[in-house]
Parts: C-alpha cells; structure tokens; sequence
C-alpha cells in the first residue's frame, strides 16, 4: 500500500510526463495532418479556447481572455485572434452589454476546425485507455475533472 507522499509522488511524476507530451503539441499537429486542416497550430489554440467559453455566466470571450489562457502577452494574444478572424475561424462582435466593446465567437469553419480536433483528441484518449472499463473511464473522467477544477496547477 502506498502512503499519501507516494501517492502524490506518483501524481507528480504522471503530471510531468503529460506536460511534456503536451508541450509537443503532438495531438494538436495530429489532428491537422489527419484532417488536412488548413490552419496552424497556434490558430487552432485560439479556436479552442473561443469553444472553451467564458469562465464565469455573463463574460463574454474577449482578446485578453485568449491570452490569459494561452499563457501570452495582450500583444501576441491579439496578433493570433487577428490571424484567426483573417483566416474565417473567429469573428469579432458587438458585445449585447456594452456595443463599444467587442467579443470573440467561432464561424462555422471555427467550429469545424474544434470538432476535428476533438475527434483526434478523443481517439488518442480512447486508443490509451482501450482496456479500461466504462466504470474505469467514468471514475477518471470525475476525478480528473475534480483535480483540474480544484487545482491551480
């Protein structure tokens, strides 16, 4: 049986291993040559963080948002956003609270690119855990959702 500092040792060393993976963007790169997405990696970011939503009822997806969660600056956020509208995945609208202020939405092309991505995405997770139980997935998918809702990480 494992003690508690194993049991987060463990977590630790899994969490490292998955950040490293991700920041290969292997999935991300996947899924644009599987579908033949015409968009780079870092557009395709912006199209899934815009499908994410807002954090809080009543925000609207915004520039600074995108940035915040890609982990850049206003700048870049901005300079990415404006290569997805230009490429037709994003489009800037008039906020229903206040017309002076602008949110970000997914065009039909938007929402095709995200869907593409999220069926690559899905068939990796389905290809890892292929010998796992639907009792198994469920009890990950709680506790994963758990993890990341409560941790700030």
């Amino acid at each position: 049986m494992t003690t508690g500092g194993d049991a987060l040792d463990a977590v630790e060393r899994s969490m490292v291993r998955l950040r490293r993976g991700m920041s290969r963007q292997r999935l991300g790169r996947a899924a644009i040559r599987e579908h033949n997405l015409p968009v780079d990696l870092q557009v395709l970011h912006v199209t899934d963080v815009i499908d994410e939503g807002p954090d809080r009822p009543g925000e609207e997806m915004n520039v600074g948002l995108v940035a915040a969660r890609l982990g850049v600056d206003a700048s870049r956020g901005s300079r990415i956003v404006a290569e997805a509208v230009k490429a037709g995945y994003v489009r800037r609208v008039a906020s229903q609270s206040d017309g002076r202020r602008i949110h970000l939405e997914l065009t039909d092309a938007g929402r095709e690119i995200v869907e593409a991505a999220r069926a690559t995405r899905r068939a990796a997770f389905a290809a890892g855990m292929r010998d796992w139980t639907e009792d198994e997935r469920r009890e990950f998918a709680r506790l994963l959702a758990r993890f990341v809702g409560s941790a700030d990480v």
